[in-house]
């Protein structure tokens, strides 16, 4: 080969992940919507942008600001170098995010056991790498699954051993199984992924009986928790929202995902976790277990960007720290469009126990079960043909097993658009089932 010779490379070549169904799952779901523009998208679990605001994230970003020298006592040089230079990695708003957890949920938390991320899912992405010490540590995930948990398990090497979750949320029989199965093979269980507030993608939440059930479970088999709650704030239902895995832990079972995407902004790509573990050094000194993700993000992404961090303080702390409070027109939409949608199924399908579909407690998604297999052909046909996006749920399961289930998401439409979908939906699964049946 000459100096001057392209190099050329494979797949092969490159780390195992890269060919999985589990990271190309996004961006095939997003060139499809891509390729049928004017396709209603019943798919995409975006929150809403009617009330997206530009003039309001200059404002939040002046909030922040003040914030750093009225309140903090910063200089306006050191407030200057703050929100513009390289930043401190754990983040710069982590005693915001305290404050909004104690306001919100109930939960007391160090402000430095938090770790402000690029997004929940480099919240992920620290946890799972830390986690996975040696060949024989596997991650539990209640299935269905979030393909971006799964994505990020791929790509350091951790085997995720699929829980049974069903209509409570989690098995926690088979969730004892699993970790029995996982130790009588030689494999050590570092923790399972739960998400106990509407679920992505099964809507489905674990009530507060199970959640405490849950936590002794995790104590038992001496086994961590790893809690995501983008949605939690969506409750449709009147009385108070079911406490957090977090807000009931009482041993440090549980490191807690978060995210400002569904809540504050999705553009500004903050998130982050709460790690409150205590970690035993070398010199038998202690720290959070904060302290070892962040070195790990200092050599992925250094640090999340101050700007970014200043617009989610700033409306924080417009806010008293509440984001219950600043999402209160969001929370209407979300509840209004989740109660069109279901509406509109029961009407479109009347008396017909071949199309179901579960009707959550809030959140954005609906599973629509169906008398045959919904795979990516039927989605890219449904696009084309039908004009309409919808994510199939076989994105969701850790194997090749045919699924008769697609998800729809409320988020991201108007009532109207809804209607229009619902239709069109409606007339794709009645073609189907003919063509099947002819």
């Amino acid at each position: 080969m000459t100096a001057t010779e392209p190099v050329d490379l494979t797949v092969a070549d490159l780390h195992p992940a890269l060919g999985d169904p589990a990271l190309t799952s996004m961006n095939f779901l997003n060139e499809v919507s891509e390729r049928y523009p004017a396709a209603v998208s019943l798919a995409a679990g975006r929150p809403y942008e009617e009330f997206f605001d530009l003039a309001a994230v200059h404002r939040h970003l002046d909030t922040f600001h003040r914030h750093l020298t009225d309140d903090l006592g910063h200089s306006s040089e050191q407030a200057r170098r703050l929100l513009l230079q390289y930043g401190r990695t754990k983040g710069i708003v982590h005693h915001l995010i305290a404050r909004n957890l104690a306001v919100d949920e109930g939960i007391t938390v160090d402000p430095e056991a938090v770790v402000v991320t690029v997004g929940c899912q480099e919240a992920m992405f620290l946890v799972l790498r830390a986690l996975r010490a040696g060949p024989e540590d596997v991650l539990l995930a209640v299935a269905p699954t979030y393909v971006g948990l799964t994505g990020a398990a791929r790509l350091v090497d951790l085997p995720v051993w699929p829980v049974a979750g069903g209509p409570s949320g989690v098995d926690l029989a088979d969730l004892s199984a699993q970790v029995r199965r996982a130790r009588a093979a030689g494999l050590r269980p570092r923790a399972c992924y739960v998400m106990p507030d509407f679920a992505n993608p099964s809507g489905v939440s674990i009530s507060a009986e199970d959640r405490r059930r849950l936590l002794t479970l995790a104590a038992e088999e001496d086994l961590l928790l790893l809690e995501d709650n983008p949605y939690g704030l969506f409750h449709s239902a009147d009385g108070p929202r079911p406490p957090t895995l977090k807000a009931l832990d009482t041993g440090r079972r549980v490191v807690y995902l978060g995210s400002f995407a569904k809540t504050v902004l999705p553009g500004a790509r903050v998130g982050y976790v709460v790690a409150d573990q205590r970690v035993a050094g070398a010199d038998g000194r202690t720290g959070p277990l904060a302290d070892q993700l962040a070195m790990i993000k200092s050599m992925v992404t250094v640090n999340t960007s101050p700007i970014a961090q200043a617009v989610i303080g700033g409306r924080l702390l417009e806010n008293g720290c509440s984001l219950v409070v600043a999402n209160t027109r969001e929370r209407s939409a979300y509840t209004r469009n989740l109660r069109h949608l279901v509406t509109g199924l029961r009407r479109r399908f009347p008396g017909t126990a071949a199309v179901r579909w579960t009707v959550p407690a809030g959140g954005f998604f609906v599973v629509v079960t169906v008398p045959f297999p919904v795979d990516d052909a039927l989605l890219d046909r449904s696009a084309r043909d039908y004009g309409v996006l919808w994510t199939p749920m076989a994105h969701f399961y850790d194997d090749t097993a045919p699924v008769c289930a697609l998800r729809l998401s409320v988020s991201a439409v108007t009532p109207q658009q809804i209607d229009v979908g619902l239709d069109r939906l409606a007339a794709l699964i009645t073609d189907e089932v003919a063509r099947r049946a002819g």
